[in-house]
């Protein structure tokens, strides 16, 4: 009787074990790596959508690694002990330098990814990132987001609606809709990457950069937002009050305010509409100064047509404190094409505030069959058309008839008028000469005025001249075809320039740029040398 008792009380406390066993879930000894049970309020065993689980609830915290994961309740599946998901309260620490908080997670030990949905933020000590639903991947050390997000530093407010990090290199690469704001600029792009230690960005498609000194335009490049340094390609420019300066690669320092382009430059003037093309151009903002060399050309429209005009280096400078005008110089080696104007001089000054335009040295223009020489020339614009023209010292005209005579004028100064684009009259003031071919039916030669009066005035016709007026009592003569001599054709100091025309495509020749004299060194002068001297210290 007694040993059937105890018989029947090892077989209850049996049953009532292995009944125990199945209502509450053992934990597996974790083995290395593997997802592990830190605590919990409360452990229960139950099924969830047809699977075991375990659910742990209150203050529940799990480690795996260098990982921590923290929640008010977990559901641990049985088949699959690596993978969890945690409601309430959601965070998620990785070796003390990330953290992510939600309002729901799963994790995939295995895998060892993470997704947090539900007011979603990611801090490390150098942003904070919020957004809608983060996955992060424990392996590589990266997050990607793909329903916008927002990621705040010291520095800046960058704005994506998809985006990734990379902790381990500081990396954020965003895409679509891409914006970036500061105190002093605002970012706009497609693609961008930018780095949270180096707080450099990263330009991958058309960005624009908009700032309270001038905007910057790229389709490449990187942007410096401590120091504002740039260095953009593809298309990049500068756009400030002034001008326009791009280039296939393009450096600006905003700090500086001095930028610097190379390959297919384009600076544009946006007050007077003046663009120079080159191949390097550099820009001073504070000094409102620009330059343009490597073959530069300049364009803008004068007399409804377009007026190209080069040189080694073009040079930009706008009106600042006590300068008054702003101008343009090109020098040396200018040639200027316009359809029915072209000229050449060694450097050309343009004042763009007073429409005026100064040829220095050597200066020559020629207007359809007409030349104009001086030593210098001073071109007055109104409404972008040559208004007035004047020709200081040696001043001298000729044209080219039907027959190939040349009509010549010469005098100590000219002014010329225009109108419409056409020379209509000139006034010769002081030492005026001319010889004037008459023609009768522009194919047979009747004979060759000559006349000596200190002031003429000069009337044209479609660009030819028409007529002679003396305001002093003239010196003239007739001289008859038969009696001509070559040495009456000519005046003193006549010389038909016809080979230095510039074409347009003389204009838009490559160029190397004409490099400074060296004066040669002189050799240094040897002393003659001394005699000797005798024993007795005479030479």
């Amino acid at each position: 009787m007694k040993s059937t008792k105890i018989l029947f009380s090892i077989v209850f406390t049996l049953f009532s074990l292995t009944v125990f066993s199945q209502q509450t879930p053992q934990q597996p000894k974790p083995q290395a790596g593997q997802v592990e049970l830190q605590g919990a309020d409360v452990l229960e065993g139950g099924t969830f959508n047809g699977q075991r689980i375990t659910k742990l609830i209150g203050n529940v915290i799990f480690k795996q690694k260098d990982t921590f994961l923290y929640a008010d309740s977990v559901y641990q599946y049985r088949d699959r002990d690596q993978y969890l998901e945690a409601f309430g309260n959601v965070r998620i620490n990785q070796a003390d330098s990330v953290t992510m908080t939600g309002n729901r997670a799963t994790y995939d030990g295995t895998k060892r990814t993470a997704r947090i949905t539900g007011d979603v933020v990611m801090q490390d000590p150098r942003m904070t990132l919020t957004t809608p639903s983060l996955v992060y991947d424990f392996g590589t050390k990266t997050a990607s987001y793909t329903e916008g997000g927002t990621i705040v530093d010291p520095e800046n407010r960058l704005e994506s609606r998809l985006g990734t990090y990379d902790t381990k290199t500081k990396m954020f690469t965003f895409q679509q809709d891409v914006k970036v704001f500061s105190k002093e600029y605002n970012i706009t792009a497609q693609n961008m990457k930018y780095n949270t230690e180096s707080k450099i960005v990263y330009f991958q498609g058309p960005t624009f950069i908009k700032g309270e000194q001038g905007d910057l335009y790229a389709e490449e490049g990187t942007y410096n937002t401590i120091t504002k340094v740039s260095n953009f390609g593809r298309n990049a420019y500068i756009l400030t009050k002034e001008y326009r300066l791009g280039g296939d690669k393009l450096f600006y320092d905003q700090a500086k305010g001095y930028g610097y382009a190379e390959k297919n430059v384009t600076l544009r003037s946006l007050k007077d509409d003046v663009t120079i093309r080159g191949q390097i151009g550099r820009y001073w903002r504070d000094r409102g100064e620009a330059k343009v060399y490597g073959s530069p050309v300049m364009e803008t429209i004068l007399d409804k047509d377009t007026l190209y005009m080069s040189a080694d280096t073009l040079y930009s400078r706008e009106a600042k404190g006590a300068r008054k005008a702003s101008m343009l110089f090109a020098y040396p080696n200018v040639k200027i094409f316009k359809k029915d104007l072209q000229g050449k001089a060694d450097s050309v000054s343009y004042n763009r505030t007073d429409s005026v335009m100064y040829m220095n040295v050597k200066p020559v223009l020629w207007n359809d069959n007409s030349q104009l020489v001086s030593d210098t020339i001073r071109i007055h614009l109104r409404n972008k058309t040559i208004d007035k023209m004047y020709m200081f010292s040696n001043a001298f005209i000729s044209s080219e008839d039907t027959l190939k005579n040349y009509n010549q004028v010469k005098g100590r100064d000219m002014v010329a008028y225009f109108k419409e684009g056409d020379i209509r009259k000139v006034d010769v003031q002081g030492n005026g000469e001319s010889l004037y071919f008459a023609l009768e039916g522009d194919s047979t030669l009747t004979g060759m005025n000559k006349s000596i009066s200190s002031n003429m005035i000069l009337r044209f016709e479609e660009n030819k001249l028409q007529t002679i007026s003396f305001l002093v009592q003239p010196d003239a003569s007739f001289i008859p075809p038969h009696e001509l001599k070559e040495g009456d054709r000519r005046l003193e100091g006549f010389n038909w320039l016809a080979e230095l025309r510039p074409t347009k495509k003389d204009v838009f020749a490559p160029r190397t740029p004409s490099k400074p004299k060296v004066q040669p060194k002189k050799a240094p002068v040897k002393k003659p040398a001394g005699r000797k001297k005798t024993a007795r210290g005479k030479k």
